[in-house]
């Protein structure tokens, strides 16, 4: 497990709490193993037009890998943040996106700031408000405010949290124009932030769309070495899931790989 600094310095402030997990705030190091120009497309159009951009499906639908892509390519600073159970307390999950953003904004995180996360002298909705207008507020008027891409990777993990939509529904509509907020989740938004969706700032990219296409399907298996035919036999059991169109691309590569190297002892024992 990596840790953050043991000193917790957190901008300009040393706050005397449990150490933060490194991983979840760094940007995996992995790649898709194709890159699918038509969603890469989808969320550089969100970029541009709107301040934010939900990726939903069920586990292996291909969320995780699409962000990852897409933070790669798109030309801005990524700050991510990889959200688990446990931060369904809002202190824990603040303390991890405020982090997450000041490692690619170093003057991010001013001492007011830090304060409100604690605030006992605020109840729960009060200091959300007053936390989501500081959080903007450094956003948009902090050292080098350059653009940024904000990913919130599994959110459906505190979903059910009163705080969450008090602070998204406060938030999104208040993004500067240079700052984008890429959220993955299993399950789709609560109702309040549809409206969003209905203004036009808020897109929505489900399972439908992730599904991979035929022609990607042929793509993915090409990388695998194999053929157009098994991928589009493969495609239409998996129907286009990219979690289980991906397995079966290794199962099928490594089946074949057994089969030559046995094929290749069997021809070397009867040449013996």
């Amino acid at each position: 497990m990596f840790l953050i600094d043991s000193t917790h310095e957190l901008g300009n402030s040393i706050i005397n709490k449990p150490e933060l997990i490194n991983e979840k705030i760094t940007l995996p190091n992995r790649l898709p193993r194709v890159s699918r120009a038509r969603l890469i497309n989808m969320l550089g159009n969100s970029m541009a037009a709107g301040s934010s951009t939900i990726i939903s499906g069920r586990a292996g639908a291909g969320k995780t890998a699409l962000a990852l892509d897409f933070a790669r390519q798109c030309g801005r600073a990524v700050a991510w943040y990889k959200v688990d159970a446990p931060d369904a307390d809002p202190r824990i999950f603040f303390r991890y996106l405020i982090r997450s953003i000041q490692a690619r904004r170093p003057g991010f995180g001013s001492d007011s700031l830090m304060a409100l996360v604690e605030a006992p002298e605020l109840d729960l909705p009060e200091r959300i408000a007053w936390l989501t207008e500081a959080l903007v507020y450094d956003l948009a008027e902090g050292e080098s405010p350059s653009p940024l891409l904000i990913v919130i990777e599994d959110l459906h993990l505190v979903s059910d949290s009163d705080w969450l939509m008090l602070f998204f529904g406060r938030l999104l509509p208040l993004l500067p124009s240079e700052v984008h907020v890429l959220i993955t989740s299993r399950s789709l938004p609560p109702a309040p932030l549809w409206r969003m969706r209905s203004k036009q700032s808020l897109v929505v990219i489900d399972e439908v769309a992730l599904a991979f296409t035929r022609s990607e399907a042929i793509d993915l298996f090409s990388s695998y070495g194999l053929s157009t035919e098994q991928a589009c036999v493969c495609l239409d059991h998996t129907h286009g899931r990219a979690g289980a169109l991906d397995d079966s691309a290794a199962f099928l590569q490594r089946s074949e790989t057994t089969v030559v190297r046995t094929s290749e002892r069997t021809h070397v024992r009867c040449v013996s």
